[in-house]
C-alpha cells in the first residue's frame, strides 16, 4: 500500500460540528501548557486529536439498487429482532424487524439515509442518557425519531438513540425534504445507537455481531424474497 493511500485513509474529511469542540479542547490543552502542568497537557493533545478524529467524515459508495437498505450508521449490528416501532414514528401497532446498529466513540457518527425516501415525520424525544447497546434504551434514552416514505408507499422507521456518553443529536435536514439512500441526515456526538425498523415482513440480510459502514452495508432487501441470514465468527 502506497504511503499516499495510506494517509487518505487517515487524513479524511472532517465534519463541520466539530470545530467548536475542538477548539475547547485545544484552548484547555494551551492553558495547561501555559500552566507548566506538562502531564496534562500532552494529555490534552491526544483529547483534541481524538475529539477531531471523532468529527470525521469519510466519503462512502451506496449501492443503488432500489429495494435495497442501506445501514444509517457504523458500528457493530447489536441486535436483530422483531418489536413494535415506539409511538413517535406513527407506523402501524405491530411486530417488525428491527435492527440496532450501536457505535462506540471510535466510530464515525454522522448518520445516513437508509433509502432513497421522503421525510414523512420526524420526531424529538427528550430522554435518559443510560448504555445504548441496553435494549431499554430504545425507550427510556434521548432520541430522534425519522419516518420515511418511499416512491412505493412503504414506510421505514430510522431512530438515532444517544448514549452514556452523548449528549446531543444533531439533524442536518427537516420534514418533507427527500434524501437519497446514503445521504447524510445527522450525527449524535460521542458513543450511541441507531435503530432501523423495515416494513413487515421484510427480513435482516445482515448478521448480529457484523461490523456496518454507514452508506454501504446491506442491510435487507425490500424486494427480495431471501429468508434471514444466519452467521458465525470465525
Amino acid at each position: 500500500m502506497s504511503l499516499a493511500k495510506s494517509l487518505s485513509e487517515v487524513l479524511v474529511p472532517i465534519h463541520r460540528e466539530r470545530y467548536r469542540f475542538v477548539a475547547i479542547f485545544a484552548a484547555v490543552t494551551l492553558v495547561l501548557f501555559w500552566l507548566g502542568a506538562g502531564g496534562l497537557a500532552w494529555l490534552g493533545v491526544v483529547l483534541t486529536v481524538w475529539c477531531a478524529y471523532f468529527f470525521r467524515d469519510p466519503e462512502r459508495v451506496t449501492p443503488l439498487r432500489d429495494g435495497l437498505v442501506i445501514s444509517p450508521a457504523d458500528g457493530r449490528i447489536s441486535a436483530i429482532e422483531e418489536m413494535i416501532p415506539p409511538v413517535e414514528l406513527d407506523l402501524p401497532r405491530e411486530p417488525v424487524t428491527r435492527i440496532s446498529v450501536f457505535m462506540n466513540v471510535f466510530d464515525v457518527h454522522v448518520n445516513r439515509s437508509p433509502v432513497d425516501a421522503s421525510i414523512r415525520r420526524i420526531t424529538y424525544v427528550p430522554g435518559l442518557f443510560v448504555n445504548a447497546d441496553l435494549d431499554k434504551a430504545s425507550l427510556d434514552n434521548e432520541r430522534q425519531a425519522f419516518t420515511l416514505a418511499r416512491a412505493d408507499g412503504q414506510l421505514i422507521g430510522v431512530v438515532q438513540i444517544a448514549g452514556l456518553v452523548a449528549r446531543r443529536i444533531v439533524k442536518f435536514v427537516n420534514e418533507g425534504e427527500h434524501l437519497s439512500a446514503g445521504q447524510r441526515f445527522g450525527l449524535i456526538r460521542f458513543g450511541s445507537r441507531v435503530d432501523v425498523y423495515l416494513p413487515k415482513g421484510v427480513k435482516a440480510l445482515a448478521c448480529v455481531g457484523q461490523r456496518a459502514v454507514a452508506g454501504e452495508t446491506v442491510l435487507a432487501d425490500l424486494s427480495g424474497q431471501e429468508p434471514e441470514r444466519q452467521g458465525r465468527s470465525s
